[in-house]
């Protein structure tokens, strides 16, 4: 498997991390029957980077790994991650939206011929562990603009995971919320409490809208149960978008919108929600064009 790479689309805080580690920690270990132990340490199979924490000038050393004096303040040797990953691992290069064209060629000759060479250095390593990438960022949009390239994006997506935001999750299953509550409680205290989970449910009901779209998705959920047993209040994170949400509903409620401004707005919200034209046209059955389009006519909607 470790030739299939796997890309993992989804907003900030859907869990993103949690699914390419539950991926790259379930990858085959070998077991040796000689010395009765597997041939790699399970706690080292898979490991992770946020690649928009790093400046750009950095981002090449820590992933391939330099040599003593390739440059200034190299004063010694240093293993890159392509390196320490061993041929049974799983490297996951989180916010690959973030990087350069430089690197993303660096790293596209890694995913095609398998091998990469240290900063400083001619020598040739060969790299036999699997690569997962994610990103919050719409990449169709980047590819669209030239900062994403086409090859660098086909060559990471044999696998292809969209992780559903909290609102999905719940319009889709309304029992999702008491069990993520549930859940996020039994973690938090030790143990399982139906007291607890009624709380912070009753103070969901009580304090947010009724159709709140969680825009911090499971990592907003986590902390306003915190802040519920803390405090038994969450007022929640009413954003720009919240607002959009409200508005349209408020317009076609009074009657004051034409079928192409009801469009434009239709458009708009679902483009702020899922970050891509092909996924708006999907949902609304237009030509990608069209989405464009709407979502170009002139609008008061900010003012």
């Amino acid at each position: 498997m470790e030739d299939f790479s796997t890309m993992i689309l989804g907003e900030t805080g859907t869990g993103k991390g949690a699914a390419a580690s539950a991926i790259g920690r379930s990858g085959f270990i070998p077991f040796d029957p000689i010395k009765k132990n597997f041939t790699h340490n399970f706690n080292e199979t898979f490991i992770p980077i946020n690649l928009s924490q790093f400046p750009e000038t950095l981002i090449e050393s820590e992933l391939f790994g330099h040599r003593k004096g390739s440059f200034t303040g190299a004063v010694e040797s240093h293993k890159g991650l392509f390196e320490r990953c061993s041929s049974h691992g799983s490297l996951f290069l989180d916010e690959i939206g973030d990087i350069g064209i430089p690197i993303q060629i660096k790293l596209l000759k890694v995913l095609q011929d398998r091998i990469f060479s240290p900063v400083g250095s001619h020598s040739e390593n060969k790299f036999s562990g699997r690569v997962i990438a994610a990103t919050n960022r719409p990449l169709a949009k980047l590819r669209d603009e030239g900062y994403f390239r086409d090859d660098f994006f086909y060559r990471l997506c044999s696998d292809f995971i969209t992780a559903p935001p909290l609102r999905q999750r719940i319009q889709e299953d309304p029992s999702e919320l008491e069990r993520l509550v549930q859940l996020l409680i039994t973690r938090m205290t030790g143990e399982k409490s139906k007291k607890l989970t009624k709380m912070a449910l009753h103070s969901f009901e009580k304090d947010l809208p009724s159709q709140y779209s969680w825009p911090g998705n499971v990592r907003e959920l986590e902390q306003a149960v915190r802040r519920i047993l803390l405090t038994r209040h969450y007022k929640g994170n009413i954003t720009k978008k919240e607002n959009l949400e409200t508005n349209l509903l408020n317009e076609i409620e009074n009657g004051n919108l034409k079928a192409v401004e009801l469009l434009s707005h239709y458009c708009e919200l679902l483009h702020k929600r899922f970050g891509t034209y092909e996924e708006v046209a999907r949902k609304t059955g237009l030509d990608r064009r069209t989405v464009k389009k709407y979502l170009s006519l002139p609008s008061d909607k900010d003012d």
